[in-house]
């Protein structure tokens, strides 16, 4: 978006609206400004009072847009702030305002965002405790904060605001969002996901829900001190990626699925081509050979959807190592199994479950939305085939995120697809609202080792050792 463009959508509306401070504070009762700004009162800072914080910001953040350069270059972050910053404290100054120093910043730091930032949402998108942000129409945002959610005391004006936030945000990546198309997935910069829902869908006003993730991807080291899973996990789990094990991580929302699938993919050794396949490109793979894949949604007409099923059978003839798909939703479940039964081992990518069990079942459901006219059992069996291990993940009632089943798919018996687990979390009691318990082994150990040893990769001994 053109830096002219984003000063008209900083532009305050008719009722003088373009957003409001994140946090109360600010000017006292001490009188109204004058709208010649020439004998303004003194603004003394004696209690809170938002409105004449506000108002007096909007004033200030139009006469800096005035005086903008439209002609600046966005990308020049470092001029724009400069030119910002001297025009605002040049009609500080003229305008005889008596702010704080913490005042002052405040207001510099509401006007920049606003005229090349996300406006209100920028301080909890810095906010590196900040999981995630939910905004539910312009009065209501709550964020996500060491699992557990917290309404916040960031407001938008009015709708307005917030659709022009969206327009902010999928502008760059050339989306849309309008009645005509009232829903929009799309991601930041820094690689989080963004997912927008408006009028007429939502009752409550346009809806923003950003899913942030690390500047730098979580380590193997990170997941252990959070207490997800245990070394012994992490060594099982590099041997099956290292041996090429195709490999489903399933999970809930919000459970940490593709975090998850991240630590995984950094086992992948750098000399193989990885071909990764997403709705909204979100992995963070570290590898060189890497090639990314987008899912695009339909144009204006209606037309030109390239969804992941299209992707997933091009990526058969890009010659990849491996695929990694995102998260399977429908009918591409089918193309990934068969891509996994022919050649492509080593495979992954996360599905929606409750349990492993039930990721199959989900898997079977997703290969019947492929349309194809196939028996339950030959959906099975080429499930069972394909599938060697599954890495369920859930977010606890504490708000902590658990590796709570590594479970090896073992084959066929008659109708039923049997499945081993192989590590389990076993909850041992509630402490001052933490949930306590551990991380095992079951004990028994998976058919698959086998093929670790033929390859070279040898696990401690006694590792699947119950204690």
């Amino acid at each position: 978006m053109s830096l002219l463009k984003r000063i008209e959508s900083a532009r305050p509306g008719p009722d003088g609206s373009a957003g409001q401070p994140a946090s109360g504070g600010g000017f006292g009762s001490g009188g109204a400004v004058t709208s010649s700004g020439n004998q303004a009162p003194r603004l003394m800072s004696q209690g809170p009072n938002r409105e004449s914080f506000r108002d007096v910001k909007f004033r200030i953040q139009s006469r800096v847009i005035q005086d903008l350069d439209p002609k600046l270059d966005l990308s020049n972050q470092v001029e724009v702030r400069r030119q910002i910053e001297e025009i605002f404290g040049k009609v500080i100054d003229e305008e005889g305002l008596a702010l704080t120093r913490a005042e002052r910043v405040r207001m510099l730091e509401q006007i920049t965002d606003e005229i090349i930032g996300l406006g209100p949402l920028e301080p909890l998108l810095r906010d590196e405790s900040v999981s995630e942000v939910m905004v539910n129409g312009p009065r209501q945002v709550y964020i996500e904060r060491g699992g557990k959610l917290e309404l916040t005391n960031v407001v938008f004006q009015n709708d307005d605001h917030v659709m022009r936030i969206i327009d902010r945000i999928i502008a760059p990546i050339g989306r849309r969002i309008d009645e005509s198309s009232p829903m929009v997935d799309a991601r930041l910069t820094d690689g989080s996901r963004v997912n927008a829902i408006i009028p007429p869908l939502s009752l409550v006003g346009p809806v923003i829900t950003i899913r942030k993730f690390a500047a730098s991807p979580f380590t193997v080291d990170d997941l252990i001190r959070f207490g997800t899973a245990t070394p012994d996990m992490f060594e099982f789990l590099r041997a099956c990626v290292q041996a090429r094990l195709n490999v489903f991580v399933s999970g809930g929302t919000g459970s940490g699925k593709t975090t998850t699938l991240n630590i995984l993919s950094s086992f992948i050794p750098s000399d193989e081509r990885i071909v990764t396949i997403e709705d909204a490109a979100e992995l963070q793979l570290r590898q060189e050979h890497v090639v990314t894949l987008e899912s695009r949604p339909p144009n204006i007409e209606g037309r030109g959807a390239i969804p992941i099923r299209e992707l997933v059978r091009n990526s058969l003839r890009m010659r990849p190592d491996r695929i990694i798909v995102g998260e399977c939703r429908g009918g591409e479940a089918l193309d990934m199994l068969q891509a996994m039964n022919t050649g492509h081992d080593g495979s992954m990518s996360t599905g929606h479950a409750n349990s492993p069990r039930d990721m199959l079942s989900r898997l079977e459901t997703m290969v019947l939305m492929a349309g194809v006219d196939l028996p339950i059992r030959a959906i099975r069996e080429q499930i069972a085939s394909a599938v060697d291990l599954i890495v369920h993940q859930a977010r606890l009632k504490d708000g902590t995120r658990r590796i709570t089943n590594i479970t090896e798919v073992q084959g066929m018996e008659g109708d039923v697809i049997v499945m081993q687990d192989v590590f389990v979390f076993e909850q041992t009691g509630i402490v001052e609202g933490k949930i306590q318990g551990r991380l095992k082994p079951t004990g028994i150990r998976p058919k698959f080792v086998e093929k670790f040893e033929m390859q070279g990769i040898h696990l401690a001994p006694g590792l699947f050792f119950t204690y």
